[in-house]
């Protein structure tokens, strides 16, 4: 517990929103993973950089744990206050401060909502590509410490991909300037680089330079409904074999179409055995011939395709998708997503993988995900108080990992690692690499304060 004096010094810097109380704290001892609840001993909401960059100094000074927090969307225990200390909200910090439309680029502070961004950035032509299916709730700070990918990821890339640059305060509290708004940009160390992924461990992010890029002229979006999941995978990776790279490219099973239409009733086939989602994006000739291919490519394979010939059936699709993960959460009072990948042309093992392991540790399993860039989405429905069932769900993680990595995949796609997979990340990495990992922490974070023991560092 936290002296009276010392959180004085707190109050000193953020004024009101500074919280101790039990109540208050315990709305924070928790994100959207499934661990355990970790309680802090102090909540701040900065309002500026500068009260950031005074808080920081302060929880180095008395050596208090430091986790930053954005909205607690994500699901790998990233924000998670396992040795309790200060949690340090940045939703206080939303201002967009610039959008570019010359030279395309956006700044932003670390509290901006995805969404929010997103529209602020379309209301003037241009578009900001990265959209995690949390976009309505998730920060950008938040999305670069986790480098969040999303639905259009196939095409257009994950958040890392769209930092130009980013402002942080170091473990002293010192101001650090990385990268900038110019297009090419070698000066230096690549911090923005650094930070990106970084999940906290390595400073406090509070402003980022975003790239933007031109709108697309022409899409169209497409249901494609399948008798086989199987099939639906091998549609996956024929589409990509043929050289094309749709904007967007999601699958769901047969599970997941029947508990998103249960809680939604849009329309979606309940007798399917698998659905893709796609859309192709672009000059209107290039749309018009890919999507006469991917066409070709789905009839081949026995899928029925479903053009949708308004903007309102297009949303219909996309709400659809993204309400799988809160569709699937009603179900049971624990939801566990994990978001193995593996190189596209696997998909269709990953997936056998996948149905094989539900079936032997007879689990409640419903996979959707981004199958266009290899970005599955297991995720697996129980009851975290049901200690037997706990012990199949955890070989049954084991065993998706293990699956993943022997495909030559990963074991993230855009979650990051937190708490939840520290303990999976050597069998991908090596040891030589969590050294490397721990002397740069420990160098720039010798009393590893900054979100400890996240990574398994």
């Amino acid at each position: 517990m936290l002296s009276k004096n010392l959180i004085a010094k707190f109050a000193e810097i953020a004024g009101k929103n500074v919280w101790t109380e039990e109540e208050d704290l315990m709305c924070y001892a928790y994100d959207a993973s499934f661990g355990e609840m970790c309680v802090p001993e102090i909540v701040v909401k900065p309002e500026t950089a500068e009260q950031v960059g005074r808080i920081v100094r302060l929880c180095c000074e008395e050596n208090i744990p430091l986790v930053t927090r954005g909205a607690g969307t994500n699901l790998s225990g990233g924000t998670l206050p396992i040795k309790g200390g200060c949690v340090l909200l940045m939703s206080g910090l939303n201002k967009i401060l610039e959008i570019n439309t010359e030279d395309m680029y956006a700044v932003v502070q670390s509290g901006v909502i995805t969404a929010d961004l997103a529209m602020a950035v379309s209301a003037k032509g241009l578009l900001y590509p990265p959209d995690p299916g949390s976009m309505k709730m998730s920060t950008i700070g938040g999305n670069v410490a986790e480098n969040a990918g999303g639905l259009r990821a196939l095409k257009y890339g994950v958040t890392g991909d769209y930092v130009m640059g980013t402002k942080f305060f170091d473990i002293e509290g010192n101001a650090v300037i990385a990268g900038g708004k110019t297009v090419k940009m070698v000066t230096g160390f690549n911090l923005s680089g650094l930070m990106i992924s970084s999940e906290g461990l390595l400073g406090v992010m509070t402003e980022h330079t975003l790239k933007l890029v031109p709108q697309p002229q022409a899409s169209r979006s497409m249901l494609v409904i399948y008798d086989d999941l199987m099939k639906a995978s091998v549609t996956v990776s024929e589409i990509i074999g043929a050289k094309i790279t749709p904007a967007t490219l999601e699958l769901m099973d047969r599970f997941t179409i029947k508990t998103v239409e249960e809680g939604t009733r849009i329309g979606l086939p309940t007798d399917a055995d698998g659905l893709l989602l796609i859309e192709v994006d672009g000059h209107p000739a290039a749309v018009e011939d890919e999507y006469a291919k991917i066409k070709e490519i789905c009839n081949k394979l026995g899928g029925k395709v479903h053009i949708a010939e308004t903007l309102e059936e297009r949303d219909k699709l996309w709400e659809a998708r993204r309400k799988a993960l809160s569709s699937l959460a009603r179900l049971k009072p624990t939801l566990i997503l994990e978001d193995a990948t593996v190189p596209r042309s696997r998909i269709p093992e990953m997936m056998q993988c996948i149905k094989d392991i539900t079936v032997k540790y007879d689990l409640t399993v419903g996979t959707f995900g981004h199958a266009g860039d290899g970005n599955l989405h297991p995720t697996i429905l129980t009851d975290k108080r049901n200690k037997d069932e706990m012990v199949r769900v955890e070989k049954a993680i084991d065993e998706i990992f293990a699956s993943a990595l022997k495909l030559e995949g990963t074991i993230s796609g855009e979650h990051g690692i937190g708490s939840a997979k520290a303990k999976y990340l050597e069998s991908e990495v090596g040891a030589g690499t969590i050294r490397f990992m721990k002397k740069l922490k420990d160098g720039l974070d010798p009393k590893n304060l900054l979100n400890p023991h996240k990574m398994g560092l």
